[in-house]
């Protein structure tokens, strides 16, 4: 039997011969993107941003629908981007973003040709992830260990988030989608739905499974009606990521370093961390649910760094 890839529906108002309104396509994109691809919410937002700069820019040069949609005018708003200061990595990642719109559009039929399959970009930045040591982290956690002592619910919630996003180096909106039913405190696992809707078992130690159970007999404090999720917001609501990233900022401010300052520093540290202690590469890629070996090859980059670093330091021919 032949297996062919199934084409993403064109939806009833868009047309081949005559092309639709830019803006009415881009909308009907990001719902393709959210029903069919099954990215979130957050991915599909930076879509919408991205294209609708690009609606504007269109209708500044008088286009507003997807038959004018040429390649010229791509690189036009690239290079508009650029002359306005855009870093790399957002060029990159907006020349790949309208790639997916004309793909889809030419495979829906709406267009006779993708204007943006030649589109390129200036390749991206690469920098080093910010990484913290163990010294550091263990200070952190101490920090939040003795602050939970005092009984009070959110410092026992953040102490529980914080070491859950170490120990199985999670990423944000896995750590706000967690219902209780996902964690496993037996066999010290929790189930993530990740990039994609793609699900894994990732594992957690046991003083991850400490906090969670500490976290757990002080929920019922700030439950709302919310019965399922597992992290809890000041009004008893499922946890939102702002909250998360104002959490891990406030506790990265006092530390020595530069780069970011989210919760993807303590992921970008648990990987490293794993690396130095010896774990494989394979091991760590599925962890993190990377699709990818060469995103989690990152990560070799970084603890290279590090020792070159720590030999600089102590070697005393270096």
């Amino acid at each position: 039997m032949r297996i062919t890839a199934r084409l993403p529906r064109p939806p009833p108002f868009l047309r081949h011969d005559d092309g639709v309104l830019l803006e009415r396509a881009v909308t009907d994109f990001a719902v393709y993107l959210a029903a069919e691809r099954g990215f979130s919410a957050h991915t599909v937002r930076s879509y919408r941003a991205d294209l609708a700069d690009f609606t504007r820019f269109a209708t500044t040069r008088g286009v507003d629908s997807t038959d004018a949609v040429d390649l010229e005018l791509l690189r036009d708003w690239l290079w508009d981007g650029s002359n306005a200061g855009l870093a790399k990595s957002t060029l990159a990642r907006r020349s790949a973003t309208a790639r997916s719109l004309t793909g889809w559009l030419a495979k829906a039929g709406t267009t006779q040709t993708d204007a943006g399959s030649r589109l390129r970009a200036p390749k991206a930045d690469h920098h080093l992830p910010r990484v913290l040591t163990r010294d550091q982290v263990d200070r952190i956690l101490a920090g939040l260990a003795a602050a939970s002592e005092d009984g009070d619910a959110i410092a026992s919630r953040d102490l529980a988030i914080v070491e859950l996003l170490y120990a199985s180096a999670l990423r944000v909106s896995e750590i706000v989608g967690l219902d209780l039913a996902d964690v496993d405190l037996e066999r010290l696992t929790v189930r993530v739905t990740g990039k994609g809707s793609k699900e894994r078992v990732v594992p957690f130690g046991v003083p991850a499974q400490r906090a969670i159970v500490a976290w757990q007999g002080r929920r019922h404090e700030l439950l709302g009606d919310a019965y399922e999720p597992l992290f809890l917001g000041a009004r008893g609501k499922r946890i939102n990521s702002r909250t998360i990233y104002e959490l891990i900022a406030s506790l990265l401010a006092e530390i020595p370093g530069s780069g970011p300052s989210g919760p993807h520093t303590l992921r970008h540290t648990a990987a490293t961390h794993l690396l130095d202690g010896g774990a494989d590469l394979r091991s760590v890629q599925e962890m993190l649910g990377h699709a990818s070996l060469g995103t989690t090859q990152l990560y070799t980059h970084v603890s290279t760094e590090r020792l070159k670093e720590s030999y600089n330091r102590a070697h005393p021919r270096a």
